[in-house]
């Protein structure tokens, strides 16, 4: 390699042989945010900065829990990964741990110095940089694991031809060698979450997959059968599926055709921190008649396609969005006998003591639930190749969980059952244990709640106690295992039975409120560094983010015209990744004046003031305090609308423009009046009347106004 084409960053390897000196999509500001952050900063202190920046990009691209869609892969110190589309590195720091090599490849120049920044410290990595399609005649073919995240749906933008998926996975797949691996993270077109109102991913549009993507662009996502189908045509015939939920991007569990959810398991739906989305219906609601039907593999948000010899893992949770030293990853492996078993693994070597915490409370827990009708998973603790602890235990085949029993009782109103499974659980809870008659401090399992208890005919088993607790009480753990339950689906609570035991338990709004603060403290707990620092919940960062999440009658509202959006183009086009919302903009019910600043290096900006149809007269536009005569805003000004005229000479403003389309937009071009934007941070106003049609007002000017003399559409 000609040293003159490569760069060292810390151990980390540049390779611009194949670059063809300019970055051809950029996502502006937040990049060179990014690399500021990755020169200066050690990635210990990331999530600090995101409870910070509050940002999506910074959260995106910076957050630790990216990694979980290929930590749970076993891969070792012996193998070779190619990473196709590294983009900034988030999974890039993961993959170098577990194996001997990384070789990375993206377009962008200025994302790979971010991860090399990054990741200076990791020797094994190789980042190439240029198109792949250049790149790759010069990579070699014995790579065990060929990934794909958050790529293939690229593949058209890699490969110029007229099957360019098909042919993407080919040209991958000759680099990988015999019984090595292709992973592939997607979205899927029809997931759960575009039905339910959140926006396409890439695209930003509502439905935009749904509709099979009628206004084209540069990305694809694809169904199951679809994914299969180009497999198959390129001749692979091993392949398996894997559903990451909430998704791929921060998945915190991994679902397989050989490990299906359960009923009642996915609660935490609103993950999507990019932009407002609906609430069209109750997520959760729906995943769980879709896993009844058995047809949750078909809308599973994020799939994960391995090909190759099927993975030993089955399934896999992972516990790391919390604080380093509590950090944890939960899998189901099957062996070749189809027996299965459980493990329980640091995240890293700051979790390592944890681990050993949760053997000791297996034998403390094992001795005070003898003889109490409560059995304790056996666990065992081991070691990996490189000394690391872990712990396995039993895996309960046919096991339901209590949580599964109490539900089936409610939904066939059989409340004695209910009651006898209550007072055994509370028999169970009050247990005194052989440590209380010797006079021993009482540890008590803080996570002894429904779910937690797995039923086998007549034997109960207690399958996670993490949390030993010598300061909690009997009925505290009972008072927060019904708030749980509730939590869980506020539907419950509308059951006569379990409201006669919410008062019999004294659960009421007070006492709810009052499991909410212990709840939050105990969560806030499990956050807290060990230096001090508290690191933020994902689940916390839409709030922090402040995008909305609106029931769809209070969407329709926004839409009617409350809201506009902005787009950036900084020389790359328009995308959703440079956007955001001005809340007050609408002066009147028909007038707007939008007020935009705009930093060093915007060409362009797109104003999108309505979701429906309308027309729109542009009244004003002001660059700082400088006013656009007609003649410059006729010059800078352009729309997807089409022009309604009624005299050539008008001077108030520019004509009106009636927009057809439930995506009206308004263009200024910057880069159309270099003598008034100069070279520096500015500000734009925009100023216009507005009139929002209904579909038959949008019918009938489109009829009118073709017939009527002295109006018409000026193309």
């Amino acid at each position: 390699m000609d040293d003159a084409k490569k760069e060292m960053i810390g151990q980390v390897t540049l390779d611009y042989t194949r670059y063809p000196g300019e970055d051809f999509y950029c996502d502006g500001a937040v990049e060179e945010e990014l690399l500021e952050i990755a020169m200066r900063e050690k990635p210990e202190r990331y999530p600090a900065l995101i409870r910070e920046k509050k940002s999506w990009e910074v959260l995106y691209h910076l957050s630790d829990l990216r990694e979980n869609i290929v930590a749970w892969l076993p891969i070792d110190r012996h193998m070779k990964v190619l990473e196709v589309g590294s983009g900034c590195g988030a999974i890039t720091g993961c993959l170098s741990r577990m194996a001997k090599s990384v070789t990375c490849v993206d377009l962008s120049r200025k994302r790979s110095l971010i991860n090399a920044y990054r990741h200076r410290d990791c020797a094994n990595v190789t980042i190439h940089v240029g198109n792949f399609q250049d790149i790759e005649p010069d990579l070699p073919a014995d790579y065990d694991y060929v990934c794909l995240i958050g790529a293939f749906e690229y593949g058209q933008s890699y490969i110029d031809t007229q099957t360019p998926f098909e042919d993407f996975y080919r040209i991958v797949r000759r680099h990988v060698k015999p019984g090595g691996h292709v992973v592939i993270a997607i979205e899927n077109k029809m997931g759960l979450k575009y039905w339910a109102g959140c926006r396409e991913d890439h695209l930003g549009a509502f439905f935009a997959g749904l509709e099979d993507y009628p206004d084209g662009g540069a990305v694809r996502t694809f169904t199951r059968g679809g994914l299969e189908r180009i497999l198959r045509a390129c001749g692979e015939e091993e392949f398996h599926f894997y559903y990451p939920y909430p998704d791929y991007k921060f998945m915190t569990m991994l679902y397989s055709d050989r490990y299906l959810p359960k009923v009642g398991e996915l609660t935490n739906n609103l993950r999507n921190f990019d932009r407002d989305r609906m609430l069209l219906f109750e997520e959760k609601r729906v995943f769980d008649m879709l896993i009844r039907e058995g047809l949750f593999p078909l809308y599973s948000n994020s799939f994960l396609v391995v090909t190759g010899p099927e993975p030993q893992t089955v399934y896999s949770r992972f516990s790391n969005d919390r604080a380093r030293h509590l950090a944890i990853r939960t899998d189901i492996g099957q062996r070749e006998d189809g027996s299965r078993f459980v493990r329980k693994l640091p995240a890293s070597g700051a979790a390592d003591a944890h681990i050993r915490t949760l053997a000791q409370n297996s034998r403390v827990f094992t001795e005070w639930f003898a003889d109490s009708g409560l059995c304790v998973n056996r666990l065992e603790e081991k070691t990996d190749g490189q000394e690391r602890p872990f712990v396995e235990l039993e895996y309960l085949d046919s096991a339901v969980t209590l949580e599964e029993l109490l539900d089936e009782c409610l939904q066939k109103n059989e409340e004695k059952r209910f009651s006898d499974l209550l007072e055994r659980y509370l028999h169970i809870l009050r247990w005194e244990g052989r440590a209380a008659q010797k006079g021993e401090r009482i540890l008590r399992d803080r996570d002894l709640t429904f779910s937690n208890i797995c039923v086998q005919g007549d034997v109960w088993t207690l399958i996670d106690y993490e949390w030993a607790d010598a300061s909690i009480e009997p009925e505290d753990i009972a008072k927060r295992a019904l708030y749980c339950y509730v939590l869980e689906d506020s539907g419950r609570k509308e059951s006569p039975i379990l409201q006669k035991w919410l008062s019999r338990m004294g659960m009421d709004d007070v006492a709810f409120a009052a499991c909410a603060r212990e709840e939050n403290a105990f969560q806030q707990a499990i956050l807290r560094e060990k230096d001090g620092s508290v690191r933020t919940a994902v689940t916390d960062m839409r709030h922090l983010i402040g995008n909305l999440a609106l029931p769809f009658q209070e969407a329709f509202a926004h839409i009617a015209g409350k809201r506009i959006e902005i787009f950036e183009d900084y020389g790359n086009g328009y995308s959703p990744q440079q956007s955001y919302w001005i809340q007050n903009a609408y002066v009147s019910e028909n007038l707007f004046a939008a007020h935009i600043l705009y930093q060093k290096g915007v060409r362009g900006i797109r104003l999108d003031p309505a979701e429906q149809p309308c027309i729109v007269q542009v009244k004003r536009v002001c660059l700082g305090e400088w006013e656009l005569s007609v003649q410059e805003m006729a010059q800078a000004i352009r729309t997807n609308g089409e022009t309604l005229r009624r005299m050539p000479d008008r001077a108030d403003g520019m004509d009106s423009v009636f927009f057809d389309t439930s995506d009206p937009n308004i263009e200024v071009r910057l880069d159309a009046l270099p003598e008034r934007i100069g070279q520096a941070d500015g500000a734009l106003t925009v100023e216009a009347h507005i009139v929002q049609l209904s579909p038959d007002m949008q019918e009938g000017l489109r009829e009118r106004m073709m017939r009527r003399k002295g109006f018409w559409f000026q193309k």
